[in-house]
Parts: C-alpha cells; sequence; structure tokens
C-alpha cells in the first residue's frame, strides 16, 4: 500500500452521510429464551454467533473510522467530522445493546470463542498504515450490508421471536445499511487503492464465514442440538434455501470486486423505509445536523 505522503484530497462535491444516532428503546434485562429465533436451534445458534462477534468488532471500526479521519489533512477532516460522529455514536449503541444481549446468551452456558480469537489477530495490526483498519473496516461493512438488506427484505426469518428481539437485529440492520459507505469512502479519501481493497475483501471473507461458523457450531453443540436432523435441515434452509442467506448474498458480495464498485450502488430503501415505520421504537440521542460535538461527548451520553 503506497505511504500516506500519496493522499488525495477529496472532491468539493462528493456527499457525504447524514447519520442520526438513536437509542432503541427496548428491554434487556429480561431473560432470552434458549431457542429465541421462532425456537429454532440453528437459527437462534447463528444469530447468537454474530452477536458474540459485534462488541469487539464493533470497538475495531471506531478505532479505524477514528485513526482514518486524524490522517486526514485538517481541511478535509472538517468536513468529514460530522459523518465520524454519526458513524461512531451509532456503533457504539451497537456494541453496547449486543453486550447486554451477550450476556443474556451466556446464561444459557455458551462461551464466546469468537471474541479472544478476534483480539489477538486486531493485535497485528497495531503500528500499521490507518488504510488497512479502513479497508477491513470497509470489507465488514460490506458483509454487515449485505446481511442487513437481505434481513429487512426477509424478516420472516425472525418470525416466532419476541418483539424485543425483533426490533433489536432488524434496528441493527438498518443502521448499518445507513452508514455502510463511511469506512469506504474514507479509505478513497485516504488514497487506499483498489488492489488492496480487493485483498483484504478476500481475507476478511475467510475469516468471517469461518469464525461464523466455527462459533455456530460451538453454540449448538453447547446447546445440545448439533447432530439433531432437524438443526442441519434448518441450516440448509436458512442458508440454501430460495430465500437464503448466502443464495442470495452472492451477487452483491461478488460485486465488492469490480473496478467501479461504490455501497450507494446497493440500495437501502428498505432500511431508510424501517427506520421511518419504527419511529416509535428509538428516540436520537444526536443528530448531525446539529452543532458539532467531540466524539467522546456522544459516546457518552450513549453509554451512560
Amino acid at each position: 500500500m503506497p505511504a500516506l505522503a500519496a493522499r488525495r484530497g477529496l472532491p468539493h462535491n462528493a456527499p457525504m452521510t447524514e447519520l442520526v444516532v438513536r437509542r432503541l428503546l427496548i428491554d434487556l434485562d429480561a431473560p432470552v429464551p434458549r431457542h429465541w429465533c421462532g425456537g429454532d436451534a440453528f437459527r437462534t445458534a447463528f444469530f447468537n454467533a454474530l452477536s458474540m462477534s459485534f462488541p469487539v468488532g464493533e470497538q475495531f471500526f471506531i478505532d479505524s473510522v477514528r485513526a482514518g479521519l486524524a490522517a486526514l489533512p485538517p481541511q478535509a477532516q472538517a468536513r468529514w467530522r460530522e459523518e465520524v460522529q454519526g458513524f461512531v455514536g451509532q456503533e457504539a449503541t451497537h456494541r453496547r445493546i449486543h453486550a447486554l444481549f451477550n450476556a443474556q446468551i451466556e446464561r444459557h452456558g455458551l462461551v464466546n470463542d469468537w471474541e479472544p480469537r478476534a483480539r489477538a489477530r486486531l493485535e497485528l495490526m497495531h503500528g500499521l498504515d490507518p488504510r488497512h483498519g479502513l479497508a477491513i473496516t470497509a470489507a465488514n461493512e460490506h458483509f454487515t450490508a449485505l446481511f442487513a438488506e437481505w434481513l429487512l427484505t426477509h424478516p420472516e426469518w425472525l418470525a416466532g421471536s419476541e418483539d424485543r428481539l425483533q426490533l433489536l437485529w432488524l434496528w441493527h440492520s438498518a443502521e448499518e445499511a445507513e452508514h455502510k459507505c463511511t469506512a469506504f469512502d474514507l479509505y478513497r479519501a485516504l488514497g487506499g487503492n483498489e488492489d488492496w481493497r480487493r485483498k483484504w475483501m478476500r481475507r476478511v471473507t475467510l475469516i468471517f464465514l469461518g469464525d461464523t461458523l466455527r462459533q455456530t457450531l460451538a453454540n449448538l453443540r453447547r446447546d445440545g442440538t448439533l447432530w439433531r436432523l432437524s438443526t442441519w435441515r434448518s441450516a440448509a434452509h436458512f442458508l440454501f434455501g430460495r430465500k437464503g442467506l448466502l443464495r442470495q448474498s452472492f451477487r452483491p458480495w461478488r460485486d465488492w470486486f469490480r473496478s467501479d464498485f461504490h455501497p450507494t450502488q446497493h440500495a437501502s430503501d428498505r432500511s431508510e423505509r424501517w427506520l421511518r415505520d419504527h419511529a416509535a421504537a428509538w428516540r436520537p440521542v444526536r443528530e448531525t445536523t446539529s452543532a458539532p460535538r467531540d466524539v467522546r461527548t456522544a459516546t457518552a451520553a450513549i453509554t451512560a
């Protein structure tokens, strides 16, 4: 990757994303059922695995975007600050609420093996060019945006779950689709090249899919449902069926490798519509159109 001295300036007409930091109005102090996802063991284990990755992952994304902002020239930092504050605020709410959710599912005897593996890998990132962190973040955000669009399109996969848990996953999905451009655009603003963008997506794909599979299997084993035929029938339907996650996500995942790709090419209408239609389920913590505020202040307001 080229040295930071080769930064590109941002075009004056580059669109910025307005991000609202929201507090989701649900109670996660009440226990979560063992097979909370419609009584289905596989779907529950899969969603639980994803949630286990979020606290450490969201913190890495926050740190990477902050480092990217700090690496920009001062004149560029000013125009990016509001979007970065919104990104950090949204990711901080996700980190906090999934930590609460994870505390509930740990009571079922589940163990988060994903987080320590992720932390060990992230130790290797210290001291590297900040564009590496941004490229990794952008690749992961593409994964979460694909998942978000799929889940918002097929919320029936959450059917039979408590309303509060459906709200949790659909709200998270809507916000992931909303801020999917931030790390990608910062990477480009810092002169990140296309070769490294593609290389990191290949690496992230292998790591993310591998970790998801390992944690899902571990959850099923500890749940005692790993070797049930119904578990694997559910897995095949969920992943490879007509409305399955992998079957419907492959083409949009592959779009990443096009030289002209940008996340805005994948529409986020469902995200906007869901947030509008479910406005009673959340309240804004901070709007990006308000006066500038320090990122730490916004985050403290969320986690208080």
